[in-house]
C-alpha cells in the first residue's frame, strides 16, 4: 500500500513590505531570516494601488536577476557583494488557500510567483536553509517595470508619492529600518543610499 506523501508547505520570501508588513498571524507557523543569491533588490516597479496612484505612481521594490539588471544600472552602479535579506514566512497549511489569495490580491501589480532557495550564514559560510522558496517578483515584463532612474529623480519621486498604503517614503524608511535588523551580513547599497537622499530632502525641504 502507498502512503500519500505530505506535500512540502507553501514558504513565501519576502524581500519588501512583507519583512515590516507580514502575513496576518493566522496564516504563518514560523518565520526565519535568510537571503537569496543572484539577485538585486532595486526600487524599479511602480506603485499605482499602494504606495501611490494611477495618476502618480510611486516606487517599490522587486527582485531581479543580477545579469537582467546590468541591462539596465547604467544610472545605477552599487556593489556585487550586497545580499538581498528577507523572511521566509512558512504559511500554516490549514490556512494555505486563503494566504495565497491574500498574497496574489497584494501583490497583483506587475508581480509573478518565481521559485528560489533561501541561503543563511552557518558555522561562517552560506548554506541553503530553504530549498523552492515562493517569491513574488515584478519581472522586466510586467507593465509596471520602470527600470533604473537616476538616483536623485528616483529619491524625488519617493519622497512625494502618496498612495492609499501611505506615503512612499514610509515604504522606504520601514524597509531600510527592518533590513538593517535582519542580519550583520544584512547590505543593501541601494535601498540606503535612497534612505540617505529621501532624508536630505526632509531636512531640506520638511516633511510631507
Amino acid at each position: 500500500m502507498t502512503v500519500p506523501q505530505t506535500p512540502p508547505p507553501f514558504i513565501v520570501f519576502g524581500y519588501g513590505s512583507l519583512i515590516f508588513k507580514p502575513p496576518p498571524p493566522p496564516f504563518v507557523l514560523k518565520q526565519q531570516p535568510g537571503f537569496v543569491k543572484g539577485y538585486v533588490r532595486r526600487f524599479a516597479q511602480m506603485s499605482h494601488d499602494h504606495r501611490g496612484t494611477p495618476e502618480n505612481p510611486g516606487r517599490v521594490v522587486t527582485l531581479i536577476h543580477k545579469e537582467d539588471w546590468d541591462h539596465y544600472s547604467a544610472s545605477d552602479a552599487f556593489p556585487n557583494e550586497d545580499t538581498v535579506w528577507g523572511i521566509a514566512y512558512t504559511i500554516d497549511p490549514e490556512h494555505e488557500k486563503e494566504a495565497r489569495a491574500y498574497l496574489d490580491h497584494r501583490e497583483k501589480d506587475g508581480y509573478t510567483l518565481e521559485t528560489v532557495d533561501i541561503y543563511d550564514i552557518v558555522d561562517g559560510e552560506p548554506r541553503v536553509v530553504i530549498h523552492g522558496c515562493s517569491c513574488y517578483v515584478g519581472r522586466p515584463s510586467n507593465p509596471s517595470f520602470i527600470g533604473s532612474e537616476p538616483l536623485d529623480e528616483l529619491a524625488h519621486r519617493i519622497w512625494q508619492s502618496v498612495g492609499p498604503s501611505g506615503r512612499n517614503k514610509d515604504y522606504l524608511y520601514r524597509l531600510a529600518e527592518e533590513v538593517h535588523k535582519l542580519s550583520p551580513a544584512s547590505r543593501d547599497a541601494h535601498l540606503f543610499a535612497l534612505e540617505a537622499k529621501i532624508r536630505e530632502l526632509d531636512s531640506k525641504h520638511g516633511e510631507i
